[in-house]
């Protein structure tokens, strides 16, 4: 038996030792795969088959560039990073050291941007800005974070987010954020630091959300959220509190209801 303070924390250091000694043997380039010869790939990496490097492309030391990648022109990734099968990585996109891009993942492509003609039809808006990702950020699979229609879209330091999540075009998500799965965020709002966002939460465009926010699970949210620290649940999303003290008042409605008939009933 190993004491240890806190066996979560413990537990998760022995898995994070398996894990990079099971993937050891991720070194070297597998053939066929290609990288254009004005790119430079670091030291101590891993090019898997059939993956594609971009012209001007820097990539740092000790990257894991896995088997049906994608990487557009322009990209540049830091050290550490490991991007798994079959992501695409769209140009101009910037990836910071210890992030990990799983499975699936766009990152960088056209943000939703149509802009409506007199006769009804849409005309499409460039997309001619780009993606940033910090350090030690998570992406789960098949998530797709856009690019911006002008500047960026960034993704923080330390911010972990779950599968099948859109990030639209202009979004910033602070530090230390988690997402959870089927979340979408429209563009151009401002995620706080330390927020918690749970399952299938939707989140309207040019928003700002404070700094230490939890939304529970299929939250909406239409306006900015501005002091810190609230917890903020149902939809259309109000206060938790607020929330709960109505829902003891609606779920029994039938009950009130029938109270109500009975009562007008009486002389």
């Amino acid at each position: 038996m190993i004491r240890v303070k806190d066996a979560y924390i413990g537990f998760t250091t022995l898995l994070e030792a398996y894990n990079q000694f099971s993937k050891a043997s991720h070194l070297g380039i597998q053939e066929p795969c290609f990288m254009d010869e004005s790119s430079s790939f670091g030291e101590g990496g891993f090019r898997g088959i059939y993956s594609h490097i971009g012209k001007h492309c820097s990539i740092g030391n000790s990257v894991k560039i896995h088997p049906q990648v994608y990487i557009g022109d322009r990209v540049k990734i830091g050290d550490n990073t490991i991007v798994h099968s079959g992501a695409k990585i769209c140009s101009d996109t910037v990836i910071g050291s210890n992030c990990e891009i799983h499975p699936g993942v766009v990152i960088g492509a056209d943000g939703f941007g149509f802009a409506p003609q007199p006769d009804g039809t849409y005309k499409a808006i460039p997309q001619i800005g780009n993606v940033i990702i910090e350090d030690c950020v998570s992406i789960g699979s098949n998530t797709t974070i856009d690019c911006a229609t002008m500047g960026s879209t960034v993704i923080k330091k330390g911010v972990k987010i779950d599968n099948l999540v859109q990030i639209a075009h202009n979004v910033i998500i602070g530090e230390n954020t988690v997402i959870a799965s089927q979340t979408g965020i429209s563009g151009s709002t401002e995620i706080g630091k330390n927020c918690v966002i749970a399952g299938q939460v939707g989140i309207a465009g040019h928003l700002k959300i404070a700094d230490n926010t939890t939304l529970g699970a299929k939250t909406g949210i239409i306006k900015s959220i501005k002091n810190t620290g609230q917890t903020v649940f149902g939809y259309i999303g109000i206060d938790m509190k607020n929330f709960l003290k109505s829902y003891s008042i609606f779920k029994n409605l039938d009950d009130l209801e029938n109270r109500l008939r009975e009562l007008e009933k009486k002389p």
